[in-house]
């Protein structure tokens, strides 16, 4: 995930590390081979949209970047600390991804002729805003990021791309206060995850008139079979324990793997969407008959 961003960030090289990847004086060889997977992907992406007859539709396309605050986690500086202890640092690294991601997310657009949503990935939030990230060494420890910091910078990356912006965390103790500030328009989420202090912030989250996207599709095969009728049934509870009327399950309740399909064979992943979407029409139907 860090490394693909780096083909997105916008002046800002990254290079390998032992641990992982950190901000390079000037683009190399991995920088190139980042842009070159991304731009292959486009073009592969853009043969099947036109192959499908699926350009000038409806049908909407997610593109996925880390978030400003996990990407500033994970980067290194070339002194070796992470990206996110420096202030400077993370301002830089978040408008370099805010415009890289908006630059992406209007050429996918353009290309496939079709209404593009952009999803951040921000595994690492409430870790980082927990002070739970650990430094270098013991004497150099993350101090936690500042809320008002945390959402400032999801704002800066949500007004450069425009369109619609959803975070996705399937980290428990989801930092609810800081997503209902900011201005993204949906929060993706792993049920399973979820804490009876987190339904609270979940129901203000979908009261305050934006939408939960449920991750109720496994992420790799499990045993036995699933049903669309099973997994909208797991959608309805959580909705009717937050005493949501079952209306709001086709208004702004949204359906999707529990935390991405990386770790999938090709076989489930092809289920999982096919799962994905029928719970979805399921919910959009006749959500008071589930």
């Amino acid at each position: 995930m860090i490394g693909r961003a780096g083909a997105l960030l916008v002046d800002i090289a990254i290079d390998t590390t032992p641990r992982g990847y950190r901000v390079a004086a000037r683009p190399g060889a991995v920088s190139r081979r980042a842009r070159s997977y991304v731009d292959e992907d486009v073009d592969a992406l853009q043969e099947a949209w036109e192959r499908a007859a699926l350009s000038g539709g409806d049908r909407v396309v997610k593109v996925q970047a880390p978030g400003p605050v996990t990407l500033a986690a994970q980067l290194e500086l070339p002194n070796g600390h992470r990206a996110i202890t420096d202030a400077g640092a993370l301002r830089d690294l978040t408008t370099s991804l805010a415009e890289g991601v908006a630059a992406h997310e209007a050429e996918l657009s353009r290309r496939l002729d079709s209404p593009v949503v952009v999803q951040l990935d921000e595994p690492l939030l409430p870790a980082a805003l927990a002070g739970r990230l650990t430094g270098v060494t013991a004497l150099t420890p993350v101090h936690p990021v500042d809320e008002t910091v945390a959402v400032n910078l999801l704002d800066e990356c949500a007004a450069a791309v425009g369109g619609e912006t959803a975070v996705h965390c399937c980290a428990s103790e989801l930092p609810w206060e800081i997503l209902r500030r900011s201005k993204i328009h949906a929060i993706g989420v792993d049920p399973s995850v979820l804490g009876e202090a987190d339904l609270d912030g979940l129901g203000e989250f979908i009261d305050s008139g934006r939408t939960v996207m449920l991750g109720v599709v496994p992420s790799v095969a499990q045993g036995g079979s699933l049903s669309p009728e099973q997994l909208a049934q797991q959608a309805a509870t959580l909705t009717d324990r937050l005493g949501f009327p079952r209306e709001v399950l086709a208004q702004r309740v949204g359906v999707t793997p529990a935390c991405g399909l990386a770790g999938a064979t090709p076989e489930w992943a092809s289920r999982a969407i096919e799962l994905a979407q029928k719970t979805a029409e399921t919910l959009a139907g006749d959500p008071e008959a589930i």
